[in-house]
């Protein structure tokens, strides 16, 4: 990226641009390379500002800052403690023409005005100020299942597929696991301790390596997505089913990724029963989750669920259908009897029927 194509004058009627270094796992280089790039704007006569920046006490991270106005932060008081979070309103009055922000994913603490940092971000690219930001690929809403069966846990802080897409570019910052971990015994990454159990846990050779090769993965299909704009609209519609069994969060992103892929319309579609409070909650957290990946999400009445399904298939030209697999086994799968119905009764469409993966013990 060239300074002269990056940097804009903050304008609020344009739109600032956003740049995402990748990485995927703490320590291969997203932060540093984030500041060399905003050095190097700072030299070519750009108006730069750090808005945040974790240092995790990194020398050669930290001395790459030198130079760079530096935002103070916000303190926010919660429950008697106090937490430094980025502050939004002090560099909207700065208006500078790029701001660097460090961990995109990051929860703000209770009072700090939005609940996320991307939120955050959001506001200032409104502004018309461009951003840097930071993130690991295990961040990304969609991949949050495969992250588990990965690594065996499950990420809290996500970034949700629409926001990512919204960025000008993504940038994957790479460094081979062997180098990652020679960092790691070197206390680059980490101080000894936390080295030491980071060494025993996440830190693993093959779990790095899977990481990697997803992080390169998910750099290709941001390149395809942002190529495919200028191709002709697709003609695919996706149906996924909403129930209240557990496996639907993991469908809901399988869909939303295909449909990402295809550039697809995608709908999210629970056919309404009368159920326990339990289940009503499930459901509801389930259609809360595709409201925020942006996917259209419906609740239908019917007795037969399946041909409930298919009749707003037809409706609204769906081309595949997304069913998850539940959790119990035997012959009575209630699954493979919906599949099945599903199947004879939209035989021009396409049913995919998703099983859930478990984590590794």
């Amino acid at each position: 990226m060239s300074a002269s194509s990056h940097i804009n004058v903050p304008n609020p009627s344009t739109r600032g641009r956003l740049k995402i270094f990748l990485g995927y796992a703490a320590g291969v280089g997203k932060t540093y390379q984030m500041l060399e790039e905003a050095q190097q704007l700072k030299r070519d006569g750009g108006d730069i500002v750090v808005g945040y920046f974790e240092p995790h006490g990194r020398r050669d991270t930290i001395a790459k800052t030198e130079g760079l106005e530096m935002i103070p932060r916000r303190n926010v008081e919660y429950r008697g403690s106090s937490f430094e979070e980025m502050d939004v309103e002090a560099i909207l009055a700065r208006r500078p023409q790029v701001c660097v922000v460090d961990e995109f994913p990051h929860t703000n603490a209770p009072g700090a005005g939005r609940d996320k940092r991307w939120q955050d971000v959001l506001v200032l690219l409104e502004a018309g100020i461009d951003v840097l930001t930071t993130m690991n690929v295990q961040h990304i809403e969609s991949l949050n299942d495969r992250m588990r069966q990965i690594t065996g846990v499950q990420v809290r802080e996500t970034v949700p597929d629409w926001v990512v897409k919204e960025a000008d570019q993504v940038v994957m910052v790479d460094l081979t696991p062997r180098a990652l971990l020679n960092r790691l015994q070197r206390g680059v990454v980490y101080a000894p301790e936390k080295a030491l159990q980071a060494l025993q846990n996440f830190f693993k050779e093959p779990t790095l390596v899977a990481l990697r090769e997803l992080a390169l993965r998910q750099t290709a299909h941001e390149v395809e997505i942002r190529h495919s704009r200028e191709q002709e609209p697709s003609n695919d519609r996706i149906l996924i089913h909403i129930t209240a069994d557990s496996s639907t969060a993991a469908l809901i992103r399988r869909g939303r990724r295909v449909a990402d892929y295809l550039q697809a319309e995608c709908y999210a579609v629970c056919v309404d029963h009368t159920g326990d409070t339990e289940a009503r909650e499930a459901v509801e957290r389930h259609l809360a989750l595709a409201r925020n990946l942006h996917i259209e999400t419906r609740v239908i009445a019917g007795k037969n669920t399946a041909a409930a399904l298919v009749d707003f298939a037809r409706e609204h030209q769906i081309t595949q259908i997304f069913l998850a697999r539940p959790q119990q086994h035997g012959r009575s799968l209630l699954g493979r009897s919906l599949a099945q119905q599903v199947v004879r009764l939209g035989e021009e469409m396409q049913v995919i029927v998703v099983g859930n993966r478990k984590p590794p013990v």
